[in-house]
């Protein structure tokens, strides 16, 4: 057996023995739910007390900061430089989570506690995103514990970004990325978040779609009116507001106005998507086939498109109705995008285009923009991940050129200036962000090996190099 096949074996061994467990046990009791107004101790606590120490084991210099954003929690920046001329990674995880929801758990012990169950392993965090990080640092030791009879060398240098924002948004990470960029240079980011495209099959993505919602509010009188007095002479701002949002999705979830709809599907993109199925485990819902744009695949729809959601709409009293034309309505849009979709215009051009149909003036106000990104696939970090993974598994991961939903990926593509590859140790169904959020005991297996097989390559590849 070589060495890097014995590394493997350790890496697996790590989680088989109980080891890996038990780190993720102290991380899970660790109450740093962000949501929570006095979550501060239990965010500092996550950095200094639990990461650190680990960090500081395995070779590497720390400093903890403030946010710049008031309110927002304190950020982690670990250093392991070991040859300047060699390689840099950047990583990243969040040591935050949501919510407990402690009184609506139904398996494991709640959120606070690390059970487990089968091939499950039960707790707040376990995927999102504690779990994940966990099992990049634990690969990370044993690649360097395998590399002692060479001097504990890794043959690159590794930067380890934490944030403890995450869940609400990640305020002040683009600003304390834009200030700590001389701290944060790297040649690559290295991360691990989401979820993987189904839980037996290991998974790259390379960005993610953006995101913007924007409100749509439509006021016609003051008060409401008796519809038998009424009814047949005054506007029903709800059947506006239904009409207008159907001018820019229609029945079938195709979006009509041509600005919010994003430009062809790259060869490379769509030849990556070619063949993959979404969706089709016991907990996943039934993919409707004849939804969303036509003549792409449900891969391409998720993948490689634009989407634009109804999340919310009120008319009226809709818990007391009552036989009276409302004088308002409102509805909340959702749109996720993908790299070259201009959202800089949004609300200029959604009230252009309502204007255009001859609808009454109707208020839109766009919230925060999470940017798409998308690294090519053909960027040579790309081929090392799949390369590298692949020799680890025998099988050829998945490629997905974005993620589906959302990530501060951003943050380091365009501030950072970074090619992103992201490996997920997740599934769709871990119930992140619910009850009974869960990581699986395989995939933490195999993502274990996975992350100590990349570690180990890495010290013979320099992506610099490879792209000139």
């Amino acid at each position: 057996m070589g060495a890097r096949d014995t590394l493997l074996a350790a890496a697996a061994a790590h989680l088989d023995e109980g080891r890996f467990e038990a780190e993720l046990a102290r991380r899970v009791a660790i109450r740093s739910a962000s949501q929570d107004a006095d979550a501060g101790p239990a965010l500092q606590a996550y950095l200094a007390d639990e990461l650190v120490p680990t960090l500081t084991a395995l070779g590497f210099t720390h400093t903890i900061h403030a946010n710049p954003v008031a309110g927002g929690g304190p950020f982690l920046i670990a250093k392991r430089i070991e040859d300047p001329a060699r390689p840099t990674v950047l990583m990243y995880g969040h040591g935050d989570v949501i919510r407990g929801q402690d009184a609506s758990w139904t398996r494991g012990a709640g959120p606070w506690q690390l059970a487990r169950d089968g091939d499950r392993l039960y707790g707040r965090g376990t995927a999102d995103n504690k779990g994940q990080h966990s099992i990049n640092i634990a690969a990370l030791a044993q690649v360097l514990a395998a590399r002692q009879a060479g001097g504990g060398k890794l043959g690159f240098n590794l930067t380890w970004l934490f944030e403890t924002s995450e869940e609400t948004g990640s305020p002040g990470l683009a600003a304390f990325c834009a200030a700590q960029r001389e701290a944060l240079r790297a040649d690559v980011l290295i991360a691990s978040d989401g979820p993987r495209l189904t839980a037996s099959k290991p998974t790259v993505f390379l960005g993610s779609r953006g995101v913007v919602n924007f409100d749509l509010k439509l006021t016609l009188r003051d008060g409401a009116h008796h519809s038998g007095n009424w009814g047949g002479l005054l506007r029903n701002p709800g059947t506006v507001l239904a009409n207008a949002i159907a001018s820019l999705v229609d029945g079938q979830g195709r979006i009509r106005i041509d600005a919010l709809r994003p430009p062809p599907i790259p060869a490379n993109v769509r030849a990556a998507l070619a063949g993959l199925e979404v969706g089709g485990s016991p907990d996943d819902p039934v993919v409707d086939a004849d939804w969303g744009e036509p003549g792409l695949t449900p891969a391409e729809r998720v993948f490689g498109w634009n989407t634009l959601e109804v999340l919310a709409y009120t008319t009226g009293n809709p818990a007391h109705p009552v036989n009276a034309i409302p004088p308002s309505a409102s509805a909340t849009m959702h749109l996720r995008f993908v790299v070259g979709t201009d959202v800089s215009r949004l609300a200029d051009v959604v009230t252009a285009h309502l204007q255009a149909q001859g609808f009454p003036p109707i208020e839109i106000s766009v919230g925060e923009v999470m940017e798409a990104t998308r690294l090519d696939p053909d960027d040579p970090w790309v081929h090392f991940t799949l390369d590298s993974i692949a020799r680890s598994t025998g099988a050829k991961p998945v490629l997905l050129p974005n993620l589906g939903g959302s990530l501060p990926n951003d943050v380091f593509a365009h501030i950072l200036g970074l090619p992103t590859v992201w490996i997920p140790h997740s599934y769709p169904g871990c119930r992140q962000h619910a009850p009974d959020e869960h990581l699986l005991r395989p995939v933490a297996r195999e993502a274990l090996q996975i992350m100590a097989g990349l570690f180990w390559d890495l010290a013979d590849f320099d992506g610099r190099r490879a792209a000139a």
